[in-house]
């Protein structure tokens, strides 16, 4: 990408005991020191803890912000939107640089398994769409809050997803947001319900009592719950 990039790594804290021991890998969009990064990495630490064993232990991978709003969307033919983002329109180099940069750093720095999952919510929750309809072989775990599907007047949701043969879980969710962002992430539900694979857990909920501001922290942590829930038995 020819720039600097910020990462934040949460590592679980008996990985310097077992030298052996890999761990599985989660990507935080939006995952600077202000923004997301802490309070995932604290669901994530508690519920790793042996006595809740909601999720295993993992490694968290937050990545910095420089321009959200040139990294998380793809070209769009809404004149509003080249207005009012007028940087926009860059997903596809962002990422080309999580699949062959991003990823391979840390599997060479970090003792990693194969299984990746990302978050995202609000542009992050379209790029995670996006990856997963265009490039679903990049994680296993798709957690999709409040994603902002009006971006070009909702053109993504015309296409047809990318079909996969791996294993994979995906979790969507929103809160009380409006007309549209409510329509838009059941009907990427629907969707991928339409077309879901026995391969595929698939996830919906709408959080009545959150706002796209304060979604994404309980999201995550029901994700968690539903997607690793057989792990715990």
């Amino acid at each position: 990408m020819n720039e600097t990039r910020e990462l934040n790594i949460y590592l679980p804290a008996n990985y310097s005991e077992d030298l052996t021991k890999k761990y599985p890998v989660i990507y935080l969009l939006d995952g600077s020191l202000d923004e997301d990064f802490i309070h995932i990495s604290g669901i994530v630490q508690f519920g790793s803890f042996s006595w809740i064993n909601m999720i295993p232990e993992s490694i968290v991978v937050g990545i910095g912000n420089v321009d959200r709003k040139r990294d998380f969307t793809y070209p769009s033919q809404n004149e509003l939107d080249q207005k009012e983002f007028p940087t926009s329109g860059k997903s596809e180099v962002f990422i080309n640089f999580l699949k062959e940069e991003l990823q391979p750093f840390i599997d060479s720095k970090f003792r990693t398994t194969q299984t990746k999952t990302i978050i995202g919510q609000s542009l992050g929750g379209l790029l995670a769409t996006e990856i997963l309809f265009k490039e679903p072989a990049l994680f296993d775990n798709y957690i999709i809050v409040s994603p902002s599907l009006w971006w070009d007047d909702e053109r993504l949701l015309d296409q047809i997803p990318t079909t996969f043969d791996s294993h994979k879980s995906i979790y969507i969710a929103g809160g009380k947001e409006g007309e549209v962002m409510e329509r838009t992430a059941k009907e990427l539900y629907d969707l991928l319900k339409k077309n879901n694979g026995s391969n595929t857990k698939l996830f919906y909920e709408f959080l009545e009592d959150k706002t796209h501001g304060d979604a994404l922290h309980m999201a995550v942590y029901h994700a968690f719950e539903k997607i690793f829930e057989k792990e715990k038995e």
